[in-house]
């Protein structure tokens, strides 16, 4: 490895890894375990595989998710060139045909003349060159068990997947297309009145929830961000009319008023002909989901192409072992990236990924690594990840509450965000100019 750096895992983060090593020249030697192995929640072979939802998130550069992404872009990431070319209509989201995307990003890293692909299992952490580990939060058992017994700090959450269902099957007489406040109607919704809603959550919360015997025996730990729909409504009733069924900014036409609650669909791929129920990621029993979510109006007869599935989710307790720049602290030429530093979220992972394959290149060079500055979002997860926040260590996604503050608060929300994007953008701009980090526009 004395030409390049190993890269493990082919997932969002070490794609874009590899990706930013062979845009500067470096040699990559990636390795990824599939198809030889499988974790309980991919079926792909192809890389960056999407397991829960096919939604980036918002597009806006006014919001945190459409900053890091246009943040990423600046950066030449690959991901979101791929997501871009692979995107379905989502309203103000980005949102990709999952098959798509994988594969132009497989087609991608396979065809980079400096990334050479080895498709094994790595079950040790090496110990020498320069290496990033980016195996996810569904590391294989192996290298798990060899990253807690170097570390002894190892943390396990619970993630859960939402059901997709057939366009064909969907009862559109019941269901109209919109999105909140007419920002364009990629989105489906099932409208619910007082007296459907209360059924629907009666039946909910007393479903039979599926075991989690093949993951771990004892009870898991849910991340907020990605809450299983039936224990967020066991915290209320009306928990999920303020959540994912909130009917804010939509107006049935069929009544001409404002829904009790909706639940909304999202197009799944290009075609149209998958729709994913936003915000309903579960763990009951398939049967149990089929005869539920039946009881929402238009989903009376649903098929189901994939039913909500709950699965291990590992993360380091970063702020103990990594620096800003992703490396070990008492090893620097071992970095990690992606979801098992503690960032969450597919653009965080493939962000951490482009800053830790950028210093694993520099630190093959015998450059000193960079970060960048901590008012881009990008630079304020990598801060988060190394420093944590108040209280036990937590994943965290983009969000405008881990910017420093503007100089002058600005009361409007709106204004506020734009502001800090512009900020963001501008000092972002300041250190890529400044060759911290330089892209090199090559025939890769």
């Amino acid at each position: 490895m004395k030409d390049g750096i190993r890269v493990i895992g082919a997932g969002f983060a070490g794609c874009e890894a590899a990706w930013q090593a062979a845009q500067r020249g470096v040699n990559v030697t990636l390795y990824e375990m599939k198809p030889v192995k499988f974790s309980p929640a991919h079926k792909s072979v192809d890389f960056a595989e999407l397991v829960c939802s096919n939604s980036f998130k918002a597009e806006r550069v006014e919001s945190a998710a459409g900053l890091l992404k246009e943040e990423m872009r600046r950066m030449g990431s690959l991901l979101v060139e791929c997501a871009v070319k692979c995107r379905v209509p989502a309203g103000g989201a980005l949102a990709v045909d999952r098959d798509d995307f994988s594969r132009m990003v497989t087609e991608k890293i396979s065809g980079n003349r400096f990334i050479n692909v080895i498709r094994e299992e790595i079950q040790e952490i090496p110990a020498d060159g320069v290496t990033v580990i980016a195996t996810g939060p569904l590391t294989s058992d192996a290298m798990a068990g060899a990253i807690s017994e170097k570390f002894g700090e190892n943390l396990s959450f619970f993630d859960a997947a939402a059901p997709i269902v057939t366009a064909e099957s969907l009862n559109m007489g019941r269901i109209f297309a919109a999105s909140r406040y007419d920002r364009g109607g990629a989105y489906l919704n099932c409208p619910m009145n007082k007296e459907e809603y209360l059924s629907f959550y009666s039946e909910l919360v007393s479903a039979e929830r599926a075991p989690l015997r093949d993951f771990d025996a004892g009870s898991p730990k849910v991340y907020e961000g990605c809450m299983p729909v039936e224990v967020m409504a066991a915290r209320g009733e009306d928990t999920l009319r303020f959540g994912p069924m909130k009917p804010v900014g939509l107006r049935d036409p069929s009544t001409g008023h404002r829904p009790w609650a909706v639940l909304q669909l999202r197009p799944e791929n290009a075609a149209g002909t998958l729709y994913n129920l936003v915000g309903f990621q579960t763990n009951l029993k398939f049967s149990e989901q089929k005869r539920v979510f039946g009881l929402i109006p238009g989903l009376e007869n649903a098929e189901y192409m994939r039913y909500g599935v709950m699965h291990r989710n590992t993360f380091l307790n970063s702020p103990q072992i990594l620096s800003p720049d992703f490396s070990l602290k008492n090893s620097p030429g071992l970095f990690f990236a992606g979801q098992i530093t503690g960032v969450e979220g597919y653009m965080e992972s493939a962000a951490s990924g482009i800053v830790a394959g950028i210093n694993a290149v520099r630190r093959l060079n015998g450059q000193s690594t960079a970060v960048l500055p901590e008012t881009t979002m990008t630079g304020a997860l990598s801060r988060y990840v190394s420093y944590g926040g108040t209280g036990a260590f937590q994943p965290m996604g983009a969000n405008f509450g881990i910017l420093p503050p503007l100089k002058e608060h600005i009361r409007d929300k709106r204004l506020r965000y734009a502001a800090l994007s512009e900020r963001s953008l501008e000092d972002l701009g300041t250190f890529t100019d400044d060759n911290k980090i330089s892209i090199l526009n090559r025939d890769v």
